[in-house]
């Protein structure tokens, strides 16, 4: 081989060997700016009203014959229904349930005192409705049933007032942003108390939406939740 063209092969190599050392030098200092992360969490809280309302009321009964005893329980239901009615409640919002007859002469066992009334039954009229306020309205007036003779029972789980928010889908793109907005706060602030420069997003999680009452006393507020977690890259 002349000396030229070994001149030419030597400048050749070292020149490759120099873009080699540059790429290499760029991959390293790409590969360190994404192993430089900052995670922070970003949080969207908003109150919403209900838009459902399942009410349950529930009534007892006692006697020892079933006859008269279902005689009672259907009167009584009407006079429920005519209440609701009354207060604005569609009928179709109203539904009776089938009564729970207990019969205590069966269930008594040793030599102990009879009960005075053989059965007792447990009756439900149900109110499901999306006009929230206006069922909350004839709530206040539920008072007026005792003078009908009618005994309330509020004791039993299943006899509890439920409220349902139903438009979460509807909510989450708003609250999804905002959550997102507050988390890129934070990662700026960090970026900048740290000297550095904000990234791009490396992962995120959205996070899980959570819906409960306000507080016990306003339970038809709904406090909707969300928590998302970015983990964002820094530069220098």
């Amino acid at each position: 081989m002349s000396r030229t063209g070994a001149s030419i092969l030597a400048l050749g190599m070292v020149g490759g060997l120099g873009i080699a050392g540059w790429l290499l030098s760029d991959a390293l200092i790409t590969f360190k700016t994404w192993d430089r992360v900052v995670t922070v969490k970003g949080l969207s809280e908003r109150e919403y009203l209900a838009d459902q309302v399942i009410w349950p009321i529930q009534f007892v009964e006692a006697g020892n014959e079933l006859p008269a005893l279902y005689d009672e329980l259907d009167t009584h239901a009407g006079k429920v229904k005519q209440f609701l009615t009354q207060g604005g409640i569609s009928e179709d919002e109203i539904t009776v349930g089938q009564p729970q007859i207990t019969d205590k002469l069966a269930q008594q066992y040793g030599g102990g005192p009879r009960a005075e009334f053989r059965y007792s039954a447990i009756q439900t009229v149900t109110v499901y409705s999306s006009d929230v306020n206006s069922v909350r309205k004839v709530m206040t007036s539920i008072g007026s049933l005792l003078k009908e003779g009618i005994v309330l029972s509020t004791q039993n789980y299943d006899a509890q007032t439920q409220y349902v928010f139903t438009r979460l889908n509807d909510v989450k793109p708003v609250m999804i942003e905002e959550a997102t907005v507050n988390a890129r706060e934070v990662a700026l602030k960090f970026a900048s108390d740290s000297q550095s420069q904000l990234g791009k997003i490396r992962r995120a999680n959205q996070g899980q939406f959570s819906i409960s009452d306000r507080d016990t006393h306003h339970p038809h507020i709904k406090k909707v939740r969300v928590v998302s977690t970015i983990e964002y890259t820094l530069t220098d």
